[in-house]
């Protein structure tokens, strides 16, 4: 509700505009052709007998596997890997970071796992952590919308389940 979704589709609208030689709302940027891979908005399928972890590992190998294309990668994943227990997330997200960044690519990944943003300051991973938040701990849905660097130290979520009537 911050706002992470919508920025990771502004950057990828952006960049496909800007490839294009539309108007985009940049002060300055530099861009090549490039393949655009996105993780957003995965669902299961009931029809395929995918489970959403499923899915996601699916488009996942697909962008790994446009590395070696004529196109360097423009990645951005929401969530990365939620299916998942905690260890077995972590290893996985770290492998596909690691495979991305390791091969060129560039991109975005936003997460709520502490343990991922770990990820960031690994050496070689070439990552920066950054949030967005509202100014009001005690007013857990009113965000400004604004990107800041490092991670957020504030829990809205239990202070969203406690708004919602639920004792956490």
């Amino acid at each position: 509700m911050a706002g992470k979704s919508t920025f990771l589709r502004a950057i990828g609208l952006n960049a496909v505009l800007a490839v294009a030689g539309t108007p985009v709302a940049v002060s300055s940027a530099r861009m090549t052709v490039f393949s655009l891979c996105a993780s957003i908005s995965i669902h299961d399928s009931l029809l395929e007998g995918k489970s959403k972890f499923l899915a996601e590992v699916e488009r996942l190998r697909d962008t790994i596997h446009r590395l070696g294309s004529d196109k360097p990668v423009l990645f951005l994943i929401d969530e990365i890997l939620s299916g998942t227990n905690s260890h077995d997330r972590r290893v996985a997200t770290e492998a596909v970071v690691r495979t991305l960044v390791t091969s060129g690519a560039i991109g975005a990944l936003s997460t709520h796992d502490l343990a991922l943003a770990e990820i960031a300051d690994i050496l070689g991973m070439r990552g920066v952590n950054v949030h967005m938040q509202g100014d009001d701990a005690d007013q857990p849905l009113n965000f400004d919308y604004r990107v800041k660097l490092g991670i957020s130290r504030q829990t809205n979520a239990l202070a969203i389940v406690r708004m919602m009537g639920i004792d956490a």
